[in-house]
């Protein structure tokens, strides 16, 4: 019994735990475009697929929605979110700040395990690009960068890019219009060597080229949808 306030400690420990695991499925159907930028999420649909209750669902929408991956409208419910074109160049101009830099730290400090995991990110996306999964080759391209930031071991600015990058798939799910630039194998590949050899110059230069490819990637002025139901987009 959790004598602050009265309540078994246990129920809402598995509650919590319940919720955690909604929006971490949630955020990968968004990250691999499953679902949908403007998709809606009904509380009853979602809590279908997994079997939980309203209350659960709603707190991990509520989550998602601090994360700013779904917005929540008053009276009508919770939707995917969709990033104007405004939020979209300040995305990209915000990772163009942080991520060069940050790739020659990474440079600095990278180990041979480091680039092992790097190595298998790139694996992994070709793999799924060569079974037809480009959203799952999506998000593990975002991993990469992510793993690139975790290396130069800058742990605020790894989490900025962390949420710049989830953004960065709501982004490309509205406004992709050259998909073969998203995750050309010889982009990362670069980065890769540039990293194993240590070499902080080239591993920024890679970056700045990288980022300027995926936003030349994007149509900024129309927004494509290919909308699915709750079901489908969720496996249920």
């Amino acid at each position: 019994m959790d004598l602050s306030n009265g309540r078994p400690a246990g129920k809402e420990a598995v509650k919590d735990a319940a919720s955690e695991r909604v929006m971490a499925e949630l955020a990968l159907a968004i990250h691999e475009h499953r679902l949908q930028p403007g998709a809606k999420l009904s509380e009853d649909e979602v809590g279908a697929v997994y079997g939980v209750s309203r209350t659960v669902v709603r707190a991990a929408l509520q989550q998602l929605a601090h994360d700013r991956l779904v917005e929540l409208r008053r009276n009508r419910g919770a939707y995917v979110a969709q990033p104007s074109v405004r939020e979209a160049r300040e995305v990209f101009e915000a990772r163009a700040l942080l991520e060069p830099r940050t790739a020659r730290s990474a440079a600095e400090r990278v180990t041979e395990a480091d680039i092992t995991a790097l190595r298998r990110h790139i694996e992994d996306e070709h793999a799924a690009l060569d079974m037809g999964e480009p959203g799952r080759a999506l998000h593990l391209s975002g991993l990469f960068h992510i793993e690139i930031a975790r290396i130069a071991q800058q742990d605020t600015i790894e989490d900025f890019i962390r949420q710049l990058i989830a953004r960065s798939s709501l982004i490309i799910a509205l406004y992709w219009q050259r998909r073969t630039a998203l995750c050309e194998s010889h982009a990362h590949d670069a980065l890769l060597n540039a990293l194993a050899s240590g070499n902080g110059d080239l591993a920024e230069e890679l970056m700045k080229s990288h980022l300027l490819d995926l936003v030349s990637s994007l149509d900024l002025r129309n927004v494509n949808s290919a909308p699915r139901t709750l079901q489908e987009a969720l496996g249920g």
